[in-house]
């Protein structure tokens, strides 16, 4: 399962540069659908529902509302080539995404200028927002590509304005995410060799551990699983990859 990218993070000493020129080197074919991102592509529509549900749920949204972001902020930390800036802006949202790769950042201008959204990506680190803050921050399969977790959730949580919400996911520390992730689908070249560390994979309660260090609560835990039929799924089983959201405290 390819990562939304590596690299946006709360300082310097978190960026892997390997990591950052790996997704670097796949920019050209981000929005290729059956190209080194399609895992990405078929994932995202199960990530997009579990983030629309957060969404609706925190605000107190109709389900209905096709903006429910209408005048909110939201930051997508690890943003790759805008696979999910640019939903997040259909929905109503004010968006900037950050990228330590350069080659995405200019592969997410060049797409989101030919879709008609104004979308403002950095390449960089959190830091070339200034200190600003945001309603939504999400960072999609980026935490197990970074060097030090721990200061990039604390990042995270200071980009996350007071009464926000923070959603992440990444594949859990587990045998069946070595065998499904490393061992089968990079072998078989589902995903680029090399994209991931199974050693850096954070299980959940780690994982809600850094955020409550950060001064965060997680409020919903989720499991990505693979149904034979329906591809992707959200479901009770965290064993492969899952998704949280977390709020202030």
């Amino acid at each position: 399962m390819t990562n939304a990218s590596t690299g946006a993070t709360a300082g310097a000493a978190t960026i892997d540069p390997q990591e950052a020129a790996h997704f670097g080197a796949l920019a050209k074919d981000w929005w290729d659908p059956k190209g080194s991102s399609a895992m990405l592509h078929r994932l995202n529509p199960v990530r997009l529902s579990y983030i629309r549900e957060a969404i609706d749920r925190h605000w107190h949204v109709d389900e209905a509302t096709l903006k429910p972001l209408a005048g909110r902020t939201a930051l997508d930390v690890g943003c790759g080539a805008g696979l999910l800036c640019e939903p997040l802006a259909r929905l109503g949202a004010q968006v900037t995404g950050v990228d330590a790769a350069p080659e995405n950042v200019a592969a997410a201008r060049l797409h989101a200028a030919g879709q008609g959204l104004a979308i403002d990506y950095r390449a960089g680190e959190l830091e070339t927002l200034g200190g600003a803050r945001f309603d939504l921050v999400t960072s999609l399969e980026v935490i197990e590509h970074v060097v030090d977790a721990g200061a990039f959730v604390a990042g995270l949580a200071r980009a996350l304005a007071p009464g926000g919400l923070m959603i992440l996911s990444t594949p859990n520390r587990t045998t069946l995410s070595r065998l499904a992730m490393v061992t089968v689908a990079e072998g078989i070249g589902q995903i680029p060799k090399g994209t991931h560390d199974w050693n850096k994979f954070l299980t959940p309660d780690e994982l809600t551990g850094l955020l409550e260090a950060a001064g965060l609560t997680v409020t919903d835990l989720r499991g990505l699983s693979v149904s034979p039929g329906r591809g992707f799924v959200l479901s009770e089983n965290t064993a492969l990859d899952y998704l949280l959201t977390a709020v202030a405290r």
